[in-house]
């Protein structure tokens, strides 16, 4: 693996500034991206395990190296496998014998039909010690990858209603909430994560979304460390961005050898296949379906610290607005219209369980 080094390099920099959304100073970057210093976030301490302390995040593991706002006609996914993608090119042209830096990839998928793509790219400094947390990850498998990666969100600049939504430094195990698609080559990582996949978090993207030329966001991505010898924590890395516009995402050039997840089934197949779902869960409910409804809000349960089993504004609601057994039973992203109407409510053009979102 190439090394970065301490100097800064033309093609680095050539790679921040070309995308269609320009980097900016993080304390004005309006309808552009920066790196917030780290500090910004906090992380499990050294003690954490028994004393629940957190700290200051410090330094990042890995240089932010770009920031992608992109839309295609379908589903974006495994960028850094397009040799077309601007990252992936600059880096072949700037490498063309070999020993590459090595490049990591958050892949954002929007739900919607415009089908947006927030990615957010960093670049090894260094090649991590074998035997290390990050090293474990990345050649460890999905479920390994599923448990471990952590993201850190924080609105920094919203309305009240997004702010509310989301919660000041929201924290997930991404696999846990999200369905997440990894690909690990010899030199690049990139996870695709679908917010999509959860009815929760796709409503409240899309209450966000309505806003977003007024928010100012921060991601941060790093592993969880579970036990002593894996902390305090280390942040991979962070992206900021700020009141972006959906019309100057540019239009992205898919792979001409194309990509399981773009192959999108039509709308009447996936109606139907709703359909279906919709019809077996009746006659056969899912056990413990009943259940999660009432936990909705429980993310991360095991770090009391950040999570707790919904909001005291989900339980009044749903205490106040009790579902009938069948919705409890049929209450799946795939088959939401059997939920009475009187249950429903209607957010940003997306129809959401009363108490869920």
């Amino acid at each position: 693996m190439a090394s970065l080094g301490d100097g800064e390099h033309q093609w680095l920099e050539r790679v921040k500034s070309e995308g269609a959304v320009p980097l900016l100073d993080p304390d004005n970057c309006s309808n552009g991206w920066a790196s917030p210093p780290g500090d910004y976030f906090m992380v499990r301490g050294p003690e954490y395990l028994t004393t629940k302390t957190k700290i200051p995040g410090g330094e990042y593991l890995l240089r932010p190296l770009g920031f992608d706002w992109i839309k295609g006609s379908t589903k974006i996914a495994e960028v850094l496998k397009n040799r077309k993608n601007r990252v992936r090119k600059a880096i072949d042209e700037e490498f063309p014998d070999g020993d590459k830096p090595f490049v990591w990839a958050f892949n954002l998928q929007l739900p919607g039909k415009d089908n947006y793509s927030a990615v957010a790219y960093f670049a090894a400094t260094e090649q991590f010690p074998e035997g290390s947390l990050v090293d474990q990850f990345l050649n460890g498998d999905d479920g390994f990858k599923n448990s471990r990666l952590k993201l850190i969100a924080n609105i920094v600049k919203g309305p009240w209603i997004v702010r509310k939504a989301v919660g000041e430094q929201a924290v997930c195990i991404i696999g846990r909430a999200l369905a997440c698609k990894y690909c690990v080559e010899e030199n690049f990582f990139e996870v695709d994560v679908d917010i999509g996949s959860s009815m929760v978090a796709s409503a409240i993207v899309h209450l966000a979304f309505g806003y977003i030329s007024m928010l100012t966001v921060d991601l941060a991505f790093l592993i969880e460390g579970q036990s002593e010898s894996e902390l305090p924590e280390r942040l991979l890395g962070a992206i900021r961005f700020s009141d972006l516009n959906p019309a100057c995402a540019s239009l992205y050039e898919p792979s001409p050898y194309g990509s399981t997840d773009n192959l999108q089934s039509s709308l009447p197949t996936r109606l139907w296949k709703s359909i279906g779902q919709g019809f077996s869960q009746l006659l056969h409910p899912v056990p413990g379906a009943q259940e999660n409804i009432s936990t909705v809000g429980a993310v991360h349960d095991n770090e009391t610290s950040e999570f707790k089993e919904g909001s005291e504004d989900t339980k009044k609601c749903m205490q106040n607005h009790p579902m009938p057994e069948i919705s409890k039973s049929v209450l799946t992203p795939s088959f939401p219209f059997l939920i009475p109407m009187n249950q429903i409510i209607l957010v940003d053009s997306v129809y959401v369980a009363d108490g869920v979102a």
